[in-house]
């Protein structure tokens, strides 16, 4: 039976959908600046990266906010106003 969690962002997102979209925001060089793991720094792939998040919840504690602050940056980024001869 599946439990109701309207007050968690993350219900329903798996892992593996979080570290394809940092990924793809970010690339590995940059997403192991902001969460230093080795498996973002040393021959990174998503495999890898479940498996070590998932032995090691404060690693997995880090993504996840990184994730939630990426949506509220590109959330933020679409419902700001464009200014007539701003790039």
């Amino acid at each position: 039976m599946k439990q109701e969690q309207p007050n968690n962002p993350l219900h329903g997102i798996t892992l593996e959908r979080i570290v394809s979209e940092l990924v793809e925001h970010y690339g590995w060089g940059e997403l192991g600046i902001h969460v230093r793991i080795k498996c973002f720094n040393s021959d990174p792939s998503v495999k890898s990266s479940l498996t070590f998040l998932r032995k090691n919840p404060w690693a997995r504690s880090k993504v996840e906010n990184l994730y939630l602050d990426m949506l509220h940056e590109k959330q933020r980024d679409a419902s700001s106003p464009s200014w007539p001869g701003r790039t």
